[in-house]
């Protein structure tokens, strides 16, 4: 198991240098996100041990699960997965530092009383639905400038940049325009100049197209099949707001 962890990180490290390489960038510009959903603590500390340190979760139940092995490692946690407003407290319990998937007012509200109540600020991206798929959650492209403007009011959000989760296929052409949007949303909300937003991050691409999410500007990657093997359902189950899981 250890073996083949530390193989699969040298290859997608290999990947990641030959998409900036071919793309004229820093491989200091892109940071890779080991995507841990159904990964075990145990595991994952293989990986941090290689000085991979970026984590991010996508249920709560899970960061609750790992957090005792994890809480003793030197990591970064994200969570980028769908939050539930009556979940803000239970994953603010965990040390995570960004929230990836902010997708709505409602739970930006939550989150700022919380904060308030606790005298304490987070990290949040912007999440946009770059795909029009009814399966994902996010805003749509055409929504984002107005998305920033009311999230921009709520001071104790950091709002960092945008994510999203691209159309899930092997054609690069349905795939790289999802990858546009983000940047053109990106830039237009960088226009506006509002106080609290730095468009610093673009989170997207994964095993399957961080080559292509590389070249249109992602400054963070997640991966995890392509790292930590196979999960017992693919990709597109997990990200689906229709699953029961």
């Amino acid at each position: 198991m250890q073996e083949d962890i530390i193989h699969n990180l040298a290859i997608i490290e290999k990947r990641i240098q030959d998409a900036c390489n071919k793309a004229n960038r820093d491989r200091e510009e892109v940071k890779l996100l080991l995507a841990t959903k159904t990964v075990s603590a145990d595991r994952i500390k293989i990986a941090v041990e290689q000085g991979y340190h970026l984590i991010a979760e996508n249920k709560v139940q899970e960061v609750k699960e790992k957090h005792q092995v994890l809480s003793e490692l030197p990591i970064e946690q994200h969570f980028i997965g769908h939050l539930q407003t009556n979940k803000v407290k239970d994953i603010m319990k965990y040390g995570i530092s960004c929230i990836q998937s902010l997708d709505r007012v409602s739970l930006a509200e939550k989150l700022q009383q919380y904060l308030e109540r606790n005298d304490r600020t987070i990290d949040v991206f912007l999440q946009v639905n770059t795909s029009d798929e009814n399966s994902k959650f996010g805003i749509a492209p055409s929504e984002a400038r107005n998305f920033a403007r009311e999230i921009a009011q709520f001071d104790r959000l950091n709002i960092k940049g945008l994510m999203t989760i691209g159309l899930f296929s092997a054609d690069e052409s349905l795939v790289r325009p999802c990858f546009k949007r983000l940047r053109t949303a990106q830039s237009q909300i960088e226009e506006l100049g509002l106080p609290n937003v730095v468009m610093q991050e673009l989170s997207m691409g994964m095993s399957q197209d961080l080559e292509i999410a590389i070249d249109e500007g992602a400054t963070i990657i997640r991966v995890g099949t392509a790292i930590f093997g196979q999960r017992i359902y693919p990709d597109s189950y997990y990200w689906n707001e229709n699953s029961n899981n």
